[in-house]
C-alpha cells in the first residue's frame, strides 16, 4: 500500500483503540454500524459504538501475489468493485452486498464457491485484531498468535476486532456460464452434490461454483457455474425479473444461462434469495415502479428493522385474528450423507420454501477452534428464511427442533440469528474449554461479552 494510505489506515485505527479506551469498563462494546446482517436480538445500550469510521477500504490489491488487504469494515461489494478490474475475487464472496470481510471471518460466510474454498476465514493469510485487552496484534497461519489466529472464526466479536485483513484471491473471467439441472428426488440431488464435490466437474463440464434450490421434494434444482470469457447477451436479474424463478423449469433436464461475473456474484442480493416477496417486491405492478436501486438486500433488511420497532407484522396478524409468527432465519450445515434425510424431514414439519443449498468443505486439514467442522467431511449448508405460525407458550418452538434435529445428523447452525441452547449444549457445540483459553489471553478483563452471551442471551 502506499504510504498516505497506511497513514489513514494507521488514523482509522487509533481513532478506533481510542473509541474503544473511552467506553468506561463495565459498558457494553459494539460497532458503531449503519448496515448489520445479523438477525437476533440486542439489548439496547445508550453509550456510544467503537468508531469504524476510518476502517472501512480496500488498502491494497497485489494482482502478481493474488492478494489484498483489506479494512475490516470493508464491505463485500466495495471489495468485488476493487479486485474484478484486475481479472480477480475473493476466494469466496457472501451473497449480500453488505457483509463486511471481517464480519465474514468473525462471524462466518459461505457462497458457492465453498465446495472447493472452504469458508471466507480460510482465505486469510494475516490479520490485525483489535483485542479485548485493547491491544492491536497481528495474527497468522504461521504462528504469530496462532491460537487467535485459528479461534477468531466464529467468535462475532468476543475476542476483539479485526482492523485490517490480507486475504487470497483467485482469477475469474468475464462471465459465469449457468446450467440448471432440475431433479426429481432428493436423493438424486445429494448424490450429484457428492459427485461434484468430489470431481469438481458434472456429466462432462468443469464446475467453479455449485449451489441448488428445493421446492419441493419433487422439485429441485443444483445451479452448476463455469469461468469463462464467453461473449454473447448476458441476462439481467437487477430489474424485472427476479433471479431464482430463472432457475425453475419443467421439461428438459437443463436450462442454461450466462452471467456477467459482477452479477453472478450478487444475483441473490437483488431480491435477498426470494425474501424480497414479503415485501411485494416480485409482484409485477409493484416492481414496475420499484426504483431499481431499492432492489437490494439492504433496504430490505430496514424494513424488516422496522417492522422489528413497531411490530408490523404480528399486528396485521392479530387484526386477522391469527396468532403472532415465529421467525426462523437459519443457516445449518449437515454432512452430505443425511441432508437428504434433514431435507425431507424438513420439508414435512416446517412450511418454508423454497430452501437454499450450498457445499462446502473446508480447505484446511485443521479443524478451527470454534466452528468445528471436521476437516475432509462433506457438509451441505442448508439455508432457510421466513416465519411459521408461532407456538402458544412455547417460544422458538420450531427453532428449537431444528436445533435438535440437525444435532442429531451431526451439523451445525450459524450463530447469526436466533439460537435457543442451554449454556452446556452451546458450549459442547463452539469451542467449551479452548474459547474460555482464548477469552482469558485476549480479553482478560472480559470487557467484551461471550460468545453465549452475546449469541444466545442478545449481550
Amino acid at each position: 500500500m502506499t504510504a498516505v494510505v497506511g497513514a489513514r489506515h494507521d488514523a482509522g485505527v487509533d481513532r478506533l483503540v481510542e473509541s474503544y479506551r473511552a467506553i468506561p469498563p463495565g459498558a457494553p462494546v459494539r460497532l458503531a454500524k449503519r448496515t448489520s446482517n445479523l438477525f437476533r436480538a440486542r439489548r439496547a445500550v445508550d453509550v456510544p459504538g467503537l468508531d469504524t469510521s476510518g476502517l472501512t477500504g480496500v488498502l491494497a490489491v497485489d494482482p502478481d501475489a493474488r492478494t489484498a488487504d483489506v479494512q475490516g469494515m470493508c464491505t463485500y461489494e466495495d471489495l468485488v468493485d476493487a479486485t474484478l478490474p484486475h481479472g480477480l475475487s475473493p476466494l469466496v464472496v457472501p451473497q449480500l452486498k453488505t457483509i463486511t470481510l471481517g464480519g465474514a471471518v468473525t462471524g462466518l460466510g459461505i457462497e458457492s464457491s465453498s465446495f472447493r474454498n472452504g469458508l471466507p476465514h480460510e482465505s486469510v493469510l494475516e490479520m490485525d485484531v483489535l483485542t479485548g485487552s485493547g491491544e492491536v496484534v497481528t495474527a497468522d497461519r504461521d504462528g504469530r498468535h496462532g491460537d487467535l489466529y485459528r479461534g477468531f472464526a466464529n467468535s462475532y466479536g468476543t475476542l476483539g476486532y479485526a482492523t485490517r485483513l490480507r486475504i487470497s484471491l483467485e482469477q475469474v473471467g468475464r462471465t459465469v456460464s449457468l446450467r440448471h439441472v432440475r431433479f426429481h428426488d432428493l436423493d438424486s440431488l445429494v448424490a450429484a452434490v457428492g459427485e461434484v464435490m468430489d470431481a469438481r466437474a458434472y456429466d462432462g463440464e468443469e464446475v467453479d461454483y455449485v449451489d441448488g434450490v428445493v421446492f419441493t421434494a419433487e422439485e429441485s434444482y443444483l445451479v452448476l457455474g463455469r469461468r469463462t470469457d464467453d461473449p454473447g447477451p448476458t441476462s439481467d436479474y437487477t430489474g424485472r425479473e427476479v433471479y431464482y424463478r430463472s432457475i425453475q423449469h419443467a421439461g428438459a433436464a437443463v436450462k442454461r444461462d450466462l452471467l456477467t461475473t459482477h452479477d453472478y456474484l450478487w444475483r441473490w442480493d437483488t431480491d435477498w434469495f426470494w425474501c424480497s416477496r414479503a415485501f411485494g417486491a416480485q409482484d409485477p405492478l409493484l416492481r414496475r415502479v420499484w426504483p431499481r436501486r431499492w432492489l437490494r438486500s439492504s433496504v430490505y433488511w430496514r424494513l424488516v428493522a422496522l417492522d422489528r420497532r413497531f411490530d408490523v407484522a404480528d399486528r396485521l396478524e392479530a387484526r386477522r385474528g391469527r396468532p403472532p409468527r415465529e421467525r426462523v432465519v437459519q443457516d445449518v450445515e449437515v454432512p452430505l450423507g443425511a441432508t437428504a434425510e434433514f431435507l425431507r424431514w424438513f420439508l414435512r414439519e416446517v412450511p418454508i420454501e423454497p430452501i437454499w443449498l450450498c457445499p462446502l468443505r473446508l480447505r484446511d486439514d485443521r479443524p478451527w477452534t470454534l466452528y468445528p467442522l471436521k476437516p475432509g467431511e462433506r457438509y451441505v449448508n442448508v439455508g432457510f428464511w421466513s416465519t411459521v405460525p408461532a407456538t402458544p407458550g412455547s417460544p422458538g418452538a420450531t427453532n428449537r427442533r431444528i436445533e435438535d434435529r440437525v444435532a442429531e445428523l451431526g451439523g451445525h447452525k450459524s450463530l447469526y440469528s436466533e439460537v435457543f441452547y442451554d449454556e452446556e449444549t452451546f458450549w459442547s457445540h463452539y469451542g467449551g474449554a479452548e474459547y474460555a483459553a482464548l477469552k482469558e489471553r485476549y480479553d482478560p478483563d472480559h470487557r467484551l461479552p461471550d460468545l453465549y452471551a452475546k449469541t444466545v442471551r442478545g449481550a
